[in-house]
């Protein structure tokens, strides 16, 4: 009886032990070693993005939208708004991250989503009708870093008014930033705002 027990207990040391060493030890440093890859670093430590003196400015997979010091003279593209935030335009706050849960028929949302429309309308001069979707409908998490061609477009004579820039020289900014479908067919191009508004920075000194 004792015998029995003394094996089953000894194996079970045995089984914790190589298990402690292979997930605790051995698994932890395999990840970080294909972590420090070239090529694949950056994606593993975040994706941050730089400044030109090496400061880290923020991600590539995190959209902030940014808040003017003077709201009339805006020099920033702004990302899709935040579900979660209260600002319906969406405040550069990325503590809170969400969805609405609303339906497309929910009266509240179809408000929010045209008083949305009017503030950038405003904002950019231009008809509301011109405004596009993903201006004003909210991505499932709020921090989504890309905007369309079409919003990028809509954006680019206000920032090159603010900051000096042509709109030729603004709108190159915005070509390179932007992505096409992956793999020529699948999604839609877009623009990384949080690359674009660094850009946009560097460019304006």
């Amino acid at each position: 009886m004792l015998t029995t027990l003394w094996r089953q207990t000894a194996t079970g040391l045995r089984v914790l032990i190589a298990f402690t060493i292979l997930c605790g030890i051995i698994y932890p440093l395999v990840v970080y070693g294909i972590g420090r890859i070239p090529g694949l670093s950056a994606n593993a430590e975040g994706s941050i993005i730089y400044s030109a003196d090496g400061t880290p400015v923020g991600s590539s997979l995190i959209g902030i939208d940014p808040v003017p010091a003077d709201p009339a003279a805006d020099p920033y593209f702004h990302t899709r708004p935040a579900a979660s935030a209260e600002d319906v335009l969406g405040p550069g706050d990325t503590t809170t991250s969400g969805g609405s849960n609303k339906g497309g028929f929910d009266q509240d949302l179809l408000d929010t989503i045209n008083q949305r429309r009017d503030l950038i309308a405003q904002r950019e001069g231009v008809n509301p009708a011109l405004v596009p979707p993903d201006a004003v409908t909210a991505s499932s998490s709020g921090l989504d870093p890309h905007i369309s061609p079409e919003y990028a477009e809509l954006q680019a004579a206000r920032v090159a008014q603010v900051t000096g820039l042509s709109q030729d020289e603004v709108r190159d900014l915005i070509a390179k930033a932007s992505t096409g479908r992956i793999l020529g067919f699948l999604g839609e191009p877009t623009v990384n705002v949080t690359e674009l508004n660094l850009a946009v920075q560097e460019a304006a000194r």
